[in-house]
This record gives C-alpha cells, structure tokens and sequence, in this order.
C-alpha cells in the first residue's frame, strides 16, 4: 500500500481507466528519479571516501621517507637466458654453471607493470664499440658441430660506442634490452606513463672480470675515473636531473651522506615519486667513483659503501643476515638484500631465506623469482603480501604508513 501510494500523483496523471500496462509504467517513471537519486548518493560517498583517500595519501607522503618502505627488486633484470646452442654446450661442458644460469625474465616494462620497483643492470665499458660484437662462445658451438645461435642484436647495437647490458661476455650475453641507454629509456618511458609510483631503485653493476684461465675470453675494459664520468652522462643523456634522486640532494646541507641519512633521514615519497634512484653494486668501484667527488658530490649513483664512510647511504648485505640489515636499516641506511642465488632456493622451494630477507627489513629484497616467473622446478616465488609494489618497512614502520596508500596492487 505504501508503493501505491508514492505512486498515486503519476496514476492520476493517466486517468481512471488504466490498464495495468499503464500502471507499471508509470511505477517505472518514478522509480527512475528515485534510482538516480540513490546512485547519485552513493557516488558522493565514494567521491568523498576516495578524496578523504587521496588526502590520507598525500599526508602520508610527506611522512613517509624512501628507506621507510620495502620492494621487490629482480636479479640482473636483463636476463634473457642462454641461447639454445650455448645452453647445449654449457651443460655439458659444466653442468653446475648451467645450473646457476637457467633463469630469464621477462622485459623491463613487464616487470614494472607487475610491480618490481628495483631492476638490476649489468654493465660492460664499450668506449669505441665493437668489442663485444663477435661472442667466442659461437666458435666454440661451431666447433661442437650445433647449430649457430641467432643474434640477439641484429641492428648492429654491439657494434656502437656505449656500455653494453650482459651477464657474461661471449657466453651469456643475451639481454632483453641493449644497450644501457636503451634499457633506460624503457624505465622512463614506464616511469612518465605511471607518475605516482614509488621510486624505482636502479642497481648498476660495473663488469670488469674474466671468469677463468680456461677460454679465450674478450677482455673488458677497465673501469676509470674517466669511464665512471662517462657511466654518469649515459645516465644524464636519459633521465633529467628533476627525475632522479641523487646523492647531493640527499647530503643537502650536511658534509657527509653518511651524515644526512643518519641524522635528516632520505627524502619523503611526496619527493619521490615518479623518480629514479641510481645505487652502484660492487664496493671495489666505490674509490674509483669517488675521486674528484667527496662523499659523492656531483655524481649520480650512490656507491655500495662501508657504513660510517663520508659516501655512505647505501649498503649491500646479501647474505641476509636479517639482524646485521635491520641495524643498518635502524641507522637510515638503504639496504639490499637476496632472497634467493643461483636457483638453489628455486630447485628446493626452501623459503627460509626469504622469510629472513623480507622480515630483515632491507628496504630492496632482490630475487631471480618474483612472483609472476616462479620457479619451474618448486613453484618458489617472492611477493610481498597482496602482491604489493611496495609495503611499510617492517623494522622502521612510521605510524602514518599504511600499505595501501604507497602504490595500489597490480593486476594479476
């Protein structure tokens, strides 16, 4: 009776003789209004929710530093996989090599869209160009009688002057992207497409070694004071100063680095986002990226340092001795970890190591198995809950952090 009611002063509107057609039109009439009227409240609410959100958010960026989060990071990112033919020859020349290289990732781009905020590139000085255009490696599957191996680069990219993106010169050398420059620009083409991300951590590995006496390997170029300047305006030919974060806009006004994260701390996300932050792998490079630049002043990588030294903000323990990382991380230093190396954890599924690396509090917990590429072997992967880009730091949690607030959860 009630309904008849809101509906007597649209029934009089037809006459006395309607028929029942009419009336459920008419009933149809003002339920329409009425409809609008409930969605139109229902969006104001979720309006109003979403900006009380969004407010809750940019707070929370201006309280929350880089070092108070946590990512997933990927082991050397670039990592294709052996060719067909050299994988053939590896395994049967060493099959405890081929075991530790039996891993591939997908491209940049795809890694980034699934929510890996730290990348890892390894590189190889090429000042001339050239010097990397002809692996050995193939020769030697001639000689093996299999078949040659396709180029991975066929533009001729291994012919031009730059570093080159490689795990292993004349072996492993086929990446998903080349040259550095190049896997760059795929980052920034990322970045400027998806502005609100938390900052990607870009670990830059300097490749200088010759593996054994036992193959005629090509021999890399050394890395200089020189090359390092050289490594800095690669990196500066890509991104604008006003889309990464450096070691002098970290130091501000303090004389050391290893003074301003310990006593001012790392920029806030309201800072960084959209951003990129460019660490250096190895501690031997560290003295030779220093000279002329005390305590990193104008460069752009941070170095992989020794705490307490005048360059030190950012540390490698990847050994994940979670106790020794969360002292460090406790000090405002930036610290990456490894869940996992050399397909061991991925063969076993054994997530010990894991558990440790992403309870550490290491702000950069790096794997060969994010959770998109699991291990073919266990199904052993590293994810952090909910499959987040980015969760509080579970040692130096601020209390305005909240998970959902840093980056929201990629698609699956």
């Amino acid at each position: 009776m009630a309904e008849f009611g809101l509906f007597s002063e649209a029934e009089a509107g037809f006459g006395s003789n309607m028929s029942n057609e009419h009336v459920g039109r008419g009933k149809a009439l003002v339920r329409a209004p009425m409809l609008a009227v409930a969605v139109a409240g229902i969006l104001m609410i979720a309006m109003f929710a979403h900006a009380q959100q969004s407010a809750q958010a940019g707070d929370g960026d201006n309280a929350v530093r880089i070092n108070q989060i946590q990512v997933i990071g990927t082991h050397n990112s670039y990592h294709a996989g052996l060719l067909p033919s050299i994988a053939k020859l590896v395994q049967q020349k060493d099959p405890r090599a081929f075991a530790e290289l039996d891993y591939a990732h997908a491209g940049l781009a795809v890694q980034l869209n699934r929510g890996i905020r730290q990348i890892e590139l390894d590189i190889f000085a090429d000042s001339k160009g050239g010097l990397y255009a002809h692996p050995m490696g193939q020769v030697f599957v001639a000689q093996a009688g299999l078949p040659a191996d396709p180029d991975p680069y066929p533009k001729g990219v291994m012919l031009k002057a730059g570093f080159k993106v490689m795990h292993v010169q004349d072996v492993d050398y086929a990446s998903n992207c080349q040259p550095f420059t190049a896997c760059l620009e795929m980052v920034r083409n990322w970045s400027k497409a998806h502005p609100h991300h938390v900052p990607i951590f870009i670990l830059v590995e300097t490749k200088r070694d010759v593996p054994d006496a036992n193959f005629p390997w090509t021999i890399p170029e050394h890395f200089t004071a020189v090359t390092f300047d050289a490594l800095d305006a690669a990196i500066r030919s890509v991104f604008s100063k006003d889309e990464v974060i450096t070691p002098d806009q970290v130091r501000g006004h303090r004389r050391t680095l290893e003074r301003a994260v310990r006593k001012d701390g790392w920029p806030t996300l309201g800072k960084a986002r959209g951003k990129v932050i460019f660490l250096m792998d190895q501690a031997w490079a560290g003295p030779i990226y220093l000279q002329g630049h005390p305590a990193l002043r104008g460069r752009v990588l941070f170095t992989n340092a020794t705490p307490g030294h005048p360059d030190a903000a950012f540390v490698e323990e990847n050994d994940t001795n979670a106790e020794a990382i969360a002292a460090l991380v406790r000090q405002g230093y930036l610290v990456r970890t490894m869940a996992d190396s050399d397909t061991a954890e991925a063969r076993s599924g054994d997530v010990r190591r894991r558990d440790r690396a992403l309870a550490s509090g290491a702000q950069i917990v790096s794997t060969d198995y994010p959770w998109f590429e699991p291990a073919k072997w266990s199904g052993y992967f590293v994810a952090l809950p909910d499959k987040l880009p980015a969760r509080c730091n579970p040692v130096t949690t601020p209390p305005t952090c909240m998970d959902s607030m840093l980056e929201p959860a990629v698609p699956r």
